[in-house]
């Protein structure tokens, strides 16, 4: 054998040793990194749960304030910082807003302190859980689970203007047996500003300005969306139309087709959709998917529409409002608020007289 084989042979062999060997280390670093950070969550619970029971046994307000002071100053001078008093009070909220099974739940599916952390200023226990099964499913940093609380998205799913027993059951499914139902999926409204578009646009302007910005705006769809298309071509009876955008959700194994509409929704936006939805589950449709869904977007929203409808229901077709600037915060939760008290009304009523 040549010596310039041999060198060559030499080399190989270093290369798939090194290779090998950084695997080794790299997964040793992953498993102590999950270890420290389910036992830097655990020992926190627990630390707040300690402090919690010594403040409601003396059930003194000021005396637990005094308390959480005193014990912060002790700590730090033994332990060095990271226990100040603020973190003392987030380890008490902790404990009160999640049980054992839950902070054990939670540090099972590899959440960090700071997702925990996040999660405990949502005050709704359901909308909590919703929080809690979508970072698990879609994989959320911390950043975009604070961006995902802070845009009120569990207001804007279709699932939050059921009924809670209802919410419960598909939140249990989707923990239980990762059965995603579109209504964890589907939103009532839309945050496109990332689009940069003027105050006067047309309808081709904003799918172009989607399909230039498509990973934002599958940020805000949700992760799960996978982009097929635009401008799908089908042709019915030799007449051509287009669908505006065609999607794949990996969860739900169903086509989305996206039609984007400038103003309100309209009754004939409903016939379009429906046609489109029925030529994708004769033609495109594959084995072991289920059947399409259409998403309608429209600029401006008119729920009496969509209500009478049907739309906002089992429907096959979603009507959405989309924004191109972000609203009012204030405005926009109390609305969001009044939406979910008069679906849930209005869900109720209908539940009466079909009994």
């Amino acid at each position: 054998m040549a010596k310039t084989e041999l060198t060559h042979s030499g080399e190989q062999d270093e290369t798939v040793l090194f290779s090998d060997v950084c695997g080794i280390i790299d997964n040793a670093r992953k498993r102590i990194a999950v270890y420290v950070n389910s036992e830097i969550c655990l020992t926190k619970w627990y630390v707040g749960k300690r402090i919690k029971e010594d403040v409601l046994y003396n059930q003194r307000a000021e005396y637990g304030k005094q308390v959480v002071k005193n014990l912060a100053l002790k700590l730090t001078e033994r332990y060095g910082n990271g226990w100040s008093d603020r973190t003392l009070l987030h380890c008490i909220r902790v404990a009160y807003t999640f049980t054992e099974d839950e902070i054990v739940y939670a540090v099972r599916r590899q959440f960090t302190w700071t997702h925990i952390r996040s999660l405990m200023f949502v005050e709704d226990p359901l909308a909590r859980q919703f929080y809690m099964e979508m970072c698990r499913i879609e994989h959320w940093d911390t950043r975009t689970l604070d961006a995902k609380i802070d845009a009120q998205l569990f207001e804007r799913t279709a699932i939050s203007k059921k009924p809670e027993e209802l919410i419960r059951k598909e939140l249990s499914q989707l923990k239980e047996e990762n059965v995603l139902q579109p209504d964890l999926v589907f939103r009532s409204s839309y945050f496109l500003d990332m689009l940069g578009l003027p105050d006067i646009y047309t309808e081709k302007d904003l799918e172009s300005a989607i399909v230039s910005q498509m990973q934002k705006f599958i940020c805000e769809l949700g992760t799960d969306f996978a982009f097929l298309g635009r401008q799908k071509r089908i042709t019915v009876d030799a007449i051509d139309y287009y669908i505006d955008l065609l999607f794949y959700h990996r969860s739900l194994h169903r086509l989305v087709a996206v039609d984007l509409k400038l103003g309100k929704f309209k009754p004939e936006h409903e016939g379009q959709m429906l046609l489109y939805l029925r030529y994708l589950d004769r033609n495109e449709r594959k084995e072991g998917e289920d059947s399409p869904i259409g998403l309608i977007l429209c600029s401006e929203g008119n729920t009496e529409h969509i209500e009478y409808l049907m739309l906002d229901d089992n429907s096959p077709i979603k009507v959405a409002q989309y924004y191109t600037q972000l609203p009012d915060k204030k405005l926009l939760a109390e609305k969001l608020q009044k939406a979910v008290a008069i679906a849930k009304e209005h869900y109720m009523e209908e539940n009466k007289l079909k009994q």
